[in-house]
């Protein structure tokens, strides 16, 4: 679904079809899923034409279609696995590490080890299938300067791979703002054609998000914003068959006096479109403990870790 679909649309002219693709609407199937109010802020257009023009790529893009259980069974199949390092952190996510077509929230305090497993997976991601890889290149959206290369070069010494190849198949990009967040994700679809990379971690998600809408009154439209940037990063996984990392820091619930006082920030949003989210802890003596908050088949549960020189292990 390229340049020539959206072109093709009723109602879109070259300018349309230009702004379109710059706010990320680069194939029928994002229009035909927008809503007219969406679309007419977006490229400015009256709400009569957005209606039309959705209309359009609705029957382009065959929004309608059901798919039998044993179809979705066969491309379940297909799903991929990066391993953690730890064990006990692959058998709480089902036994074989972080899924691909989903999205995997890592959340917790500064600390808690959320980069460290963002690293792990960077480096994961290259082995092979029978180590727990996918023998893929990563992609790793920076927007708080913690992607450190040195802690790679550690990890990946500590797997028998050679650091330098392993750096090479790393792409970082450091994002300046919400916007550039957003548009990074776009980016990555684009190179994902040349680049075979299985793998898009997000450090952090929320910290942009979070900075510049400040307030109740800017609730609704980070909350729409965060949305969309979720479903381009889920879609970006469906369509590469890819792992989807992101982590998010948590914010102190003040009344909450019994349990955890601490909650991931981005709220609804974050919470129904992550396919996991776990969340993690420090402990005593350089261990972590990681707990299964939400996913769609498996039980809550807990899982002890420790963060080495070597990176994640049991």
């Amino acid at each position: 679904m390229g340049k020539s679909e959206i072109d093709d649309l009723p109602g879109v002219g070259p300018t349309i079809a230009e702004k379109l693709r710059e706010s990320g609407y680069s194939d029928v199937m994002s229009i035909a899923v927008a809503s007219p109010r969406e679309l007419s802020d977006v490229v400015d257009i009256g709400e009569a034409t957005a209606v039309k023009i959705i209309k359009a790529a609705r029957k382009l893009a065959d929004i309608g279609n059901f798919e039998t259980g044993a179809v979705l069974l066969e491309r379940r199949a297909k799903i991929g696995y990066i391993s953690s390092g730890s064990k006990s952190l692959d058998e709480l996510l089902g036994g074989r590490g972080f899924e691909s077509q989903a999205i995997t929230e890592l959340f917790g305090e500064f600390g808690s080890g959320k980069t460290q497993i963002a690293h792990q997976l960077c480096v994961n991601a290259q082995l092979p299938a029978e180590k727990g890889g996918l023998e893929s290149h990563a992609f790793y959206i920076d927007t708080e300067n913690t992607f450190r290369p040195d802690r790679i070069i550690q990890m990946a010494e500590a797997c028998d791979l050679d650091p330098d190849d392993v750096l090479q198949k790393i792409h970082v990009a450091r994002a300046y703002n919400s916007s550039h967040q957003m548009l990074l994700v776009e980016k990555v679809n684009e190179l994902s054609k040349e680049i075979p990379a299985r793998l898009l971690v997000v450090d952090s998600l929320t910290a942009h998000f979070r900075a510049e809408y400040v307030g109740r009154g800017a609730l609704a439209d980070r909350q729409q914003k965060l949305n969309k940037h979720m479903h381009d990063l889920m879609r970006w996984g469906d369509l590469n068959n890819g792992v989807v990392c992101v982590t998010n820091q948590v914010s102190a619930k003040p009344d909450a006096f019994f349990g955890d006082p601490t909650r991931p920030i981005g709220g609804h949003i974050v919470g129904h479109t992550a396919t996991f989210r776990i969340y993690l802890r420090k402990s005593k003596g350089g261990k972590r403990i990681a707990r299964l908050i939400d996913s769609p088949n498996l039980p809550e549960g807990e899982a002890v870790f420790s963060v080495s020189e070597k990176g994640i292990r049991d």
